[in-house]
């Protein structure tokens, strides 16, 4: 299928494919230039929009993709995968949704496949590491001679976007764990819930590419080129080293989750125990109270000036010897 880069070479929107469901199609030389001569093209860079009937329609009827290879980019599912299939190497890897993306900021999906001639991507949101590709491309800035090392590049990007979540993440533990160790924490657990339900979100992620990177090396390191083996052995690395800290981060919220509880239980053990003393205090002088507000004849001090005064005289020490041994109690 022969796609024709527009005659003055400008870039479509993120948000407007064209009639073939394409955001963009680059040529690139040998030496990794972009260039708008086709005939000087060494390999292409393809990205469709897949939640557009059009770009799947493109897709299914690529021929130089085999089947199964067809088939995982228009699967409804969401599995990160990596494979290989007839010398092209596809898979659906994570990525971070762009700040413009009409969803909320989380993480996407970027749906890919390549061989020596051709990298075709897709995905359903704008995601940063693409758009950072995108306009190192257009800029001249990165120079990709070859497939493999655009999407290294683009796991690269994706990979250095998780790891400043996970720095912001940390930052935001560590005035969550100020404000503990400064008793001003009553405000902190749905903080600590959305950064703990955010680092799961990372760090399973994490778990999946350094699972998947390791497939690929352990199942086709000897099907794959060098250049690939390698690239998958750094991206191993590196994801495999974001897994450790997200790791530690998450030890760290369970840390901060239990003393957040601890300071909880004491703080409902105060109440409780101030509420056992009120009882304590007061049952006295209810129980004395009650006696004398009974409407009987025989209650005494009834004729006497003083009565009410005796009475609440009383009603007060048993209060006071009663709060006295309590208070000795809970010395204990």
């Amino acid at each position: 299928m022969n796609i024709a880069l527009n005659p003055e070479g400008s870039d479509l929107s993120p948000y407007l494919p064209d009639e073939h469901g394409l955001f963009f199609l680059y040529h690139f030389t040998a030496e990794g230039v972009r260039t708008k001569d086709v005939a000087q093209a060494q390999w292409t860079w393809r990205s469709y929009q897949l939640s557009d009937m059009r770009a799947r329609h493109e897709i299914a009827s690529e021929q130089a993709l085999p089947p199964p290879v067809r088939e995982a980019f228009l699967t409804a599912s969401h599995g990160c995968h990596i494979d290989l299939e007839d010398d092209w190497l596809y898979g659906d890897l994570p990525d971070l949704r762009h700040d413009y993306s009409a969803e909320a900021r989380g993480l996407g999906h970027f749906r890919f496949a390549l061989n020596e001639t051709m990298l075709i991507g897709a995905r359903k949101q704008p995601l940063q590491s693409v758009d950072t590709i995108r306009k190192a491309v257009e800029n001249g800035t990165r120079k990709f001679r070859s497939p493999a090392e655009l999407i290294e590049a683009v796991m690269g990007q994706s990979l250095d976007g998780m790891a400043a979540e996970l720095g912001g993440l940390s930052e935001t533990l560590d005035g969550i764990e100020d404000r503990i160790v400064c008793d001003a924490w009553h405000s902190e657990r749905q903080s600590l819930v959305a950064a703990r339900r955010q680092l799961v979100v990372i760090h399973r992620q994490m778990a999946t590419l350094t699972s998947l990177f390791r497939h690929l090396d352990h199942s086709h390191r000897n099907d794959l080129p060098d250049a690939i083996n390698d690239m998958a052995a750094r991206l191993s690395h590196r994801a495999h080293t974001l897994y450790h800290d997200g790791e530690q981060l998450q030890a760290r919220t369970r840390l901060l989750q239990d003393e957040l509880m601890a300071k909880l239980t004491m703080q409902s053990n105060q109440l409780l125990y101030i509420l056992s003393v009120m009882t304590a205090v007061l049952l006295p002088m209810t129980i004395i109270s009650g006696l004398f507000g009974m409407n009987v004849g025989g209650l005494p001090l009834v004729d006497t000036p003083m009565g009410f005064w005796v009475v609440t005289a009383v009603a007060l020490f048993v209060a006071a010897a009663v709060y006295l041994f309590v208070r000795r109690l809970g010395r204990m």
